[in-house]
């Protein structure tokens, strides 16, 4: 029987994750592979899921907990794909604040469903300005201690990092970020790419292809520290329909609303704040825009042609603060953003203790 190549992108909030599985997804494809890609997230309304779908991949999207607390839904939506599309590769996102996926995920997987999947090293990708900080080679905000301990944990579990978006930084930067990688955590490779520029994307893919997961053993988790991490961040995720009488700049909106946001949350450590707008009568058009620092820029990696009167806007943010604050800054900003808009669903929370379904020490 043909196995399907199982490849996991993990990475903490920002990195960067949905555009890179993008530019895997585009070049399996032109290699002629199917692919299947899975999301993940705390809970309903997941932006990934509406970017990656735009581009025509079958998705499925896994909520109400990461990987490690729904492995059985990951393998059901595994098998929805399977039976629908038949994937030769499955691409899995899983929730920017998750860890221990090599004990509760990886491991699993070879040990249960070796006969259906070879299960590729475990990919982490880090933002580079958010690396350096954590790493102290650079100054600027950063999370608590019990944050950085999720992020760190994600490291030393990782088989291969990968720093993107390195078009952000010098060559010297980059040099520097790499050795302090590498010497925080030997156990991993350390790659190069651009996801935006699609840079190191062919090599990145070669050995994820190649080669299978790596670790024998995973790393130890104290998980009543890494949930205190965890729970640190608030999440709001919503779902609004933004109509006016007259034409608007959609791109502009979204803009508006990051400025907004951010103004309200000032002294607050923004993980990732990312929205869409798909306007009613889109043909497929989608604005997109992602803000991964609260001192960094919010970017659009996608831009509506024109002027539209109406559609549908969905926004995720992840922050380091009361979930309520985030909400009350959310909803103000929507409130001031000069256009009529319904609220269709908001939810604001922190998570909650992880509970994997499986861990395994060793495969």
């Amino acid at each position: 029987m043909d196995r399907a190549r199982y490849l996991m992108i993990g990475g903490f909030l920002g990195a960067g994750k949905t555009t890179a599985i993008l530019q895997l997804a585009r070049l399996l494809s032109s290699r002629g592979l199917r692919v299947g890609l899975i999301t993940n997230d705390q809970s309903v309304g997941l932006v990934d899921t509406v970017v990656l779908g735009n581009d025509e991949f079958p998705v499925e999207e896994i909520t109400g907990g990461c990987f490690c607390c729904r492995f059985h839904s990951l393998m059901e939506a595994s098998d929805r794909l399977s039976q629908s599309s038949r994937p030769d590769v499955f691409i899995a996102e899983p929730v920017g604040s998750c860890t221990d996926l090599i004990a509760a995920v990886s491991f699993p997987l070879r040990r249960i469903y070796g006969d259906y999947f070879e299960v590729a090293p475990l990919s982490v990708l880090v933002d580079p300005i958010r690396a350096e900080r954590i790493l102290g080679i650079a100054q600027g905000g950063s999370f608590s201690p019990k944050v950085r301990y999720v992020y760190g944990k994600q490291l030393e579990e990782a088989e291969i990092i990968v720093v993107n978006k390195c078009d952000l930084l010098s060559g010297e930067r980059q040099d520097r970020l790499e050795a302090a990688l590498r010497l925080a955590f030997p156990q991993a490779e350390v790659l190069r790419i651009s996801a935006r520029e699609g840079g190191g994307i062919a090599g990145w893919l070669d050995r994820l292809a190649s080669d299978d997961a790596l670790l024998d053993a995973a790393p130890e988790v104290d998980y009543d520290t890494y949930a205190e991490g965890e729970a640190l961040l608030g999440w709001v995720n919503a779902a609004v329909a933004v109509r006016s009488a007259t034409e608007f700049d959609g791109n502009r909106l979204l803009r508006a609303i990051a400025a907004s946001t951010r103004q309200a949350l000032a002294g607050v450590e923004i993980a990732h704040l990312k929205m869409t707008l798909s306007p009613d009568d889109n043909g497929g058009d989608i604005a997109v825009l992602n803000l991964v620092r609260s001192d960094g820029m919010a970017e659009m990696s996608h831009s509506l042609d024109g002027p539209i009167t109406g559609g549908e806007l969905l926004l995720n943010l992840r922050a380091e603060g009361d979930p309520e604050l985030l909400r009350r800054s959310v909803l103000d900003a929507l409130e001031a953003c000069g256009c009529d808009t319904e609220i269709k669903h908001i939810e604001h929370f922190r998570p909650a203790k992880p509970q994997p379904t499986y861990r395994m020490a060793r495969v």
